[in-house]
């Protein structure tokens, strides 16, 4: 066993276990901005779950632990602008209300933002 610490995270095992983790994490999103049309737009799973799994690899990895895997940060921005192209489309067919539409516009940009961010630190 390879181990540097007391913590949960701090050991081989435990980075090898958290790389499979974000990576399907990021598998989840590569497969689905790849998907069929339609795939991203807020009212389907993935235009959902996308910006979650894009939150929980930026908890995952801004915590410092060996073993998170990240895409590059221009990666990020291609699933950015393929989440916010579908979502820009779709919205206004929901009837949301424009304080809504205008704050979760702002939630998503700052999540891609912020993981990108984080990308390009090298973390």
């Amino acid at each position: 066993m390879g181990g540097w610490g007391s913590g949960n995270f701090d050991e081989d095992t435990a980075a090898d276990h958290l790389s499979l983790i974000t990576g399907r994490l990021v598998r989840e999103v590569e497969d689905a901005v790849a998907g069929a049309p339609g795939t991203l737009e807020p009212d389907e799973y993935w235009g959902v779950a996308v910006p979650c799994n894009v939150e929980l690899l930026h908890l995952l990895a801004s915590r410092g632990w060996a073993g998170a895997v990240l895409p590059a940060a221009a990666r990020v921005r291609e699933w950015k602008a393929a989440l916010l192209a579908a979502w820009d489309g779709a919205i206004d067919d929901l009837e949301p209300s424009p304080e809504y539409r205008a704050e979760r516009r702002k939630v998503l940009v700052a999540t891609f933002d912020a993981l990108a961010e984080l990308a390009e630190r090298g973390a």
